[in-house]
C-alpha cells in the first residue's frame, strides 16, 4: 500500500492546527492575569480564545474531506 499524495483536506487540517494553536496561546495569555492577580484583559481577549474551537472544527472538516475523497465509491470511478 502506498501513501496517497497530498489530499483534499490536508490544507484544511494544517490551517485548523494553526488557528487552534493561536487560540490556545490566547487562552494561556488571557488566563494568566487571573492567576497573577493583575487586572483581567477586556472581553475581546476572551473572544480570541474561541479560535481554539474554530481551529478544531476546521481541522475536523479537513479530515472529513480527506476521508470522503478517499472513499472506495469516489476512487472507483
Amino acid at each position: 500500500m502506498s501513501t496517497p499524495p497530498s489530499g483534499a483536506g490536508d490544507r484544511l487540517v494544517r490551517v485548523g492546527a494553526i488557528v487552534f494553536f493561536i487560540g490556545a496561546l490566547a487562552t494561556v495569555v488571557t488566563v494568566a492575569p487571573l492567576f497573577l492577580g493583575t487586572d483581567p484583559f477586556p472581553s475581546f481577549a476572551y473572544a480570541v480564545c474561541m479560535l481554539m474551537g474554530v481551529g478544531f472544527l476546521i481541522a475536523a472538516a479537513g479530515v472529513v474531506r480527506s476521508v470522503w475523497a478517499a472513499s472506495p465509491k469516489r476512487t472507483a470511478r
